[in-house]
C-alpha cells in the first residue's frame, strides 16, 4: 500500500544546531502515527517540514507516493494537509466563525457554521461535524474555555479538507475527560479513512491510542515500528537512552503529605496558604479560578480582598510564547528582559549586556538547554527548550516565592523529571512553591500540601488522601 507521507533522509539545520540528521517517516493510510522525542529531538522541526513552515536541507517529502516540494503552508493545505500547532493561532479578537474564515481562505471547505452531522462524507467532514460540539460560532475566540479553543484550532486544521492531521502537543492543556474525548474523535477520523500524526510527551497516550510509532533523538530516528511491539520502557529508553531510563523513576512520596515548616507563611490570603520551604499544589478543573489566583499571587493579575505575599516573587506562566518570551529577542535580551534591575547586568541607567551574555551561557548547560548560544533568537529553541530558559530566569530572580502555572507543559520525560527536582530543590533552600498543573498526577507527585479549587474558592484537601480522593473532590466540588 502507497504510504499517505513518506519522509526520506530528511536533514535540517539552525546555524550550528543539527535539527534532523537524516530522518526518515511514512505515514500511512487511516494511521495515527505518534511521533516521540526528547526536547530538541527534532519532532516539530519535521512537522513543520511537512507543512512548509520551513525548507529541508537534504532529503525527499513524498506525498501519496509522488516526490513533493512544500515551500509554504499554501501548499501544504493545497495537498490534504493541516496542522494543529504546539500554542493556540487562532486571533483572539475574531469569532469562531472569523476564524475558521480566515483559515480556509478562498479554496477552503470550511463555513462559518456548523454543519449538519455527517454519517457519511469524508474523514474530514465527519470529523468537523463532531467537532462543533458546544461551539458559538459568533463567540469571541478569547473567551472560550480552553478544550474548546483546541477544537477550534482542529477545525481550523480541517478547514481545506485536510485528510492528513499533524498534531503537535495537542493535548498538553487538556483535562483528562477532553483528553479522552479528542483521542477518540483522531480513531475516528483514522477509522474514516485519515491520517494523523501525534506529536506527545505522554506515554500512556502512545499506548492506548496510536498505530505506530517513530522516535527521535537528537535529529535521528532511533526506533520505527508498530506500536503493539512496544512498551513505555522501550520507549523512553529509545527517547533518552537505555542508560538514563533508571533515572526517570519519581521518588517514592505520599499522595498528599503534610509540612512541618512553621515559619510564617509567604503566601497568605483567600483561603490560601503557602509557607517557605514546601510545595503547595493547586488541582482544579478548568476554568475553576486557578489562573486567576496565580496570576494574583504572581502580581500580573488583579488582587480582590487582603492578600500578603512576600517579595520577590518568580512566575512561571502557562504560554511560553505569549507571556514567557519575546520569540524574536536573543536568549540573553529575554533574560534580562525579565530581570532588569539585576545587579549583575544592572549598572544605574545602563545594562551591560556582556554580562548578561555571560550569565545566560552559563545557564544553557545548567538547565540542559539546546540552543545555539545565549545570543541565539528564543524562536529557535524547541519548546521544551523554550521552557527551561523560562524556568531558568524565574530561578535567577532568586524568589521568595515561586508560582509555576503547568511548568512542564511540553517537556519531555526526561527535561520534567528536571524541574521536578528544581522545584524541590528551591523548596529546600527556602522558597516557597505554588504550583499548578492540569496533571493530577504530577502534583500529587511533587506537592507537600494540595488544595483544590472549586468556583473561585480554595478547598483543603485533607492529609493523607488518595488520587482517588482528591479527583472526586475536584468534580464534586466543580459541580
Amino acid at each position: 500500500m502507497t504510504p499517505l507521507l513518506e519522509l526520506v533522509g530528511i536533514a535540517k539545520r539552525f546555524g550550528s544546531v543539527v535539527a534532523l540528521d537524516g530522518a526518515d517517516f511514512v505515514l500511512g493510510p487511516g494511521e495515527i502515527h505518534g511521533l516521540l522525542g526528547e526536547n530538541g529531538a527534532g519532532k516539530s522541526t519535521l512537522m513543520h517540514l511537512v507543512f512548509g513552515l520551513h525548507l529541508p536541507d537534504a532529503g525527499q517529502i513524498r506525498v501519496r507516493g509522488e516526490r513533493r516540494s512544500i515551500r509554504s503552508p499554501r501548499d501544504a493545505k493545497a495537498l490534504g494537509i493541516g496542522m494543529v500547532h504546539q500554542h493556540f493561532t487562532s486571533v483572539p479578537a475574531l469569532t469562531v466563525r472569523e476564524n475558521l474564515w480566515l483559515a480556509a481562505g478562498r479554496h477552503g471547505a470550511a463555513v462559518g457554521d456548523p454543519p449538519e452531522a455527517q454519517v457519511a462524507g469524508t474523514a474530514a467532514e465527519r470529523l468537523r461535524a463532531r467537532l462543533w460540539a458546544g461551539l458559538d460560532p459568533g463567540a469571541p475566540a478569547d473567551g472560550l474555555p480552553v478544550g474548546a479553543k483546541q477544537r477550534l484550532e482542529i477545525l481550523q486544521a480541517l478547514a481545506t479538507g485536510a485528510d492528513i492531521l499533524l498534531l503537535d502537543e495537542p493535548t498538553a492543556v487538556l483535562a483528562p475527560p477532553e483528553v479522552r474525548e479528542l483521542l477518540a474523535l483522531l480513531r475516528e477520523f483514522a477509522d474514516s479513512g485519515g491520517s494523523a500524526v501525534l506529536i506527545t510527551h505522554k506515554l500512556d497516550e502512545v499506548m492506548s491510542a496510536v498505530d505506530r510509532v517513530t522516535v527521535l533523538r537528537r535529529g535521528r530516528v532511533t526506533l520505527s515500528g508498530p506500536i503493539s511491539a512496544e512498551s513505555p520502557a522501550s520507549l523512553a529508553a529509545a527517547m533518552v537512552g537505555a542508560a538514563a531510563v533508571g533515572e526517570l523513576a519519581p521518588p517514592e512520596r505520599p499522595a498528599v503529605a503534610t509540612t512541618s515548616n512553621d515559619d510564617a507563611p509567604v503566601v497568605s490570603g483567600g483561603g490560601l496558604e503557602v509557607r517557605r520551604g514546601e510545595i503547595v499544589g493547586i488541582v482544579a478543573v478548568e476554568g475553576n479560578g486557578q489562573r486567576e489566583l496565580l496570576r494574583a499571587v504572581a502580581g500580573v493579575g488583579p488582587r480582590s480582598g487582603p492578600m500578603r505575599v512576600v517579595e520577590p516573587v518568580a512566575f512561571i506562566p502557562e504560554d511560553r510564547t505569549t507571556e514567557g518570551l519575546i520569540p524574536n529577542f536573543s536568549l540573553a535580551e529575554n533574560l534580562v528582559l525579565g530581570l532588569p534591575n539585576d545587579d549583575r547586568w544592572s549598572r544605574g541607567p545602563w545594562l551591560d549586556w556582556s554580562a548578561a551574555t555571560i550569565r545566560m551561557t552559563a545557564l544553557l548547560p545548567e538547565f540542559g538547554i539546546r540552543a545555539a548560544g545565549a545570543e541565539a533568537p528564543a524562536r529557535s529553541l524547541s519548546g521544551g527548550n523554550q521552557q527551561k530558559v523560562v524556568f531558568a530566569r524565574a530561578l535567577e530572580a532568586r524568589p521568595a516565592v515561586l508560582v509555576a502555572e503547568n511548568p512542564t507543559r511540553g517537556l519531555d520525560v526526561h527535561a520534567t523529571r528536571f524541574v521536578h527536582d528544581r522545584l524541590r530543590a528551591a523548596a529546600a533552600s527556602g522558597v516557597g512553591v505554588l504550583l499548578y498543573s492540569a496533571d493530577l498526577d504530577e502534583v500529587l507527585s511533587v506537592a507537600d500540601r494540595v488544595v483544590v479549587m472549586a468556583r473561585g474558592s480554595v478547598i483543603p484537601v485533607p492529609s493523607g488522601a488518595d488520587r482517588e480522593r482528591v479527583g472526586a473532590l475536584m468534580l464534586g466540588a466543580a459541580e
